[in-house]
């Protein structure tokens, strides 16, 4: 049995936006689309600091994603 890797020194934590939604009134695709644009800013910002970036860099990085994504209504990608 393998151990499990190491855990980083590192956190990273992102937030999709402000309000409520209701798991309810989503539906599973919908849902997976805000799953998938969460995972790639985390796996964006997670890249950097694995890389021995910095915090500023990482944040940068887990951004643009979302600002980029039209569900997190932020930055350019905004609807």
């Amino acid at each position: 049995m393998q151990a499990d890797p190491p855990a980083p020194e590192w956190r990273l934590a992102i937030h999709g936006g402000a309000g409520v939604i209701k798991r309810g009134s989503m539906t599973p695709e919908r849902e997976a689309e805000f799953i998938a644009g969460l995972t790639e800013a985390l796996e964006a910002g997670a890249a950097v600091l694995r890389e021995g970036g910095s915090a500023v860099d990482a944040v940068q990085a887990a951004v643009i994603p979302m600002e980029n994504n039209p569900i997190f209504n932020a930055g350019k990608g905004a609807v």
